[in-house]
């Protein structure tokens, strides 16, 4: 005979869990969870015998792991025609002004046929993901895992859950024709940078990058200008690969523009 759970046992909600890859794990109150890329990325002492040999094995199987996840959304996103990658902050919230920009920006994409890629968490992904849907796009997010909370929004229609960081940025570069990104912190800047970085060295076939809000980005863009142009670190010209509007229909345009 099954007991019944008592009321007083607290319902885990979303929050409670972390994404392992394709796995969703219960992380019980108080525990620390350790990602796969931190594992990966631990420093080992190679004169401690044990722990070196050990790591040579954990690595060596690894390699499958990160292959396995390759294939999987090589598999998975095959499918995808042209699509714009969407970078932003996850902690913008419904009802602010850039969770609203978010969903114009999606339904524009979506409605000019392009697919919509984000990273499929909360904030502006899980806005752009919205609007997306709402037009009957294709809404994509590739999720990450990480120590603190992060999950899937519910507004697509595919999603992936990726271990390793630098196999999820290659979906969002490989699959494509453009990125835009709105206001957001530390995570989007990586991936404005890294892209900047693809296109200013010719690792990818030159496309647009776009901007929204020239009040939040300018003072950076003013900072390039004046500091690394100014001291010779990056030509005038690398300014030029980025294009910074004020809405996303002009955003769209903008992609639209250097697709043409």
């Amino acid at each position: 005979m099954t007991t019944p759970l008592s009321d007083d046992v607290p319902v885990p909600d979303e929050g409670d869990y972390r994404y392992a890859g394709p796995a969703r794990v219960l992380v019980p109150e108080g525990q620390d969870y350790v990602t796969s890329d931190e594992t990966l990325l631990e420093w080992v002492d190679p004169r401690d015998p044990g722990r070196a040999a050990a790591r040579t094995v954990r690595d060596s199987w690894r390699v499958l792991r990160i292959q396995s996840e390759f294939v999987s959304g090589f598999d998975t996103l095959e499918n995808v025609a042209e699509a714009v990658t969407v970078f932003g902050s996850a902690r913008v919230r419904p009802g602010d002004a850039e969770y609203d920009m978010g969903i114009e920006l999606g339904r524009l994409l979506g409605q000019a046929g392009y697919a919509v890629i984000t990273g499929g968490g909360p904030g502006a992904m899980e806005a752009t993901n919205r609007g997306a849907y709402e037009v009957n796009a294709p809404s994509i997010g590739l999720n990450i895992e990480l120590p603190f909370e992060q999950h899937l929004n519910p507004w697509l229609t595919i999603g992936v859950s990726f271990r390793y960081f630098f196999v999820r940025k290659t979906m969002f570069v490989k699959y494509a024709q453009g990125f835009i990104c709105l206001p957001g912190g530390i995570g989007t800047l990586d991936e404005l940078f890294e892209a900047l970085t693809l296109v200013q060295t010719g690792k990818v076939f030159r496309f647009p990058i776009v901007l929204i809000d020239s009040a939040f980005w300018g003072p950076l863009l003013d900072w390039m200008r004046t500091t690394l142009v100014d001291s010779g670190k990056i030509s005038p010209e690398d300014l030029d690969l980025i294009t910074l509007v004020e809405t996303p229909a002009e955003a769209v345009a903008a992609v639209q523009r250097a697709r043409r």
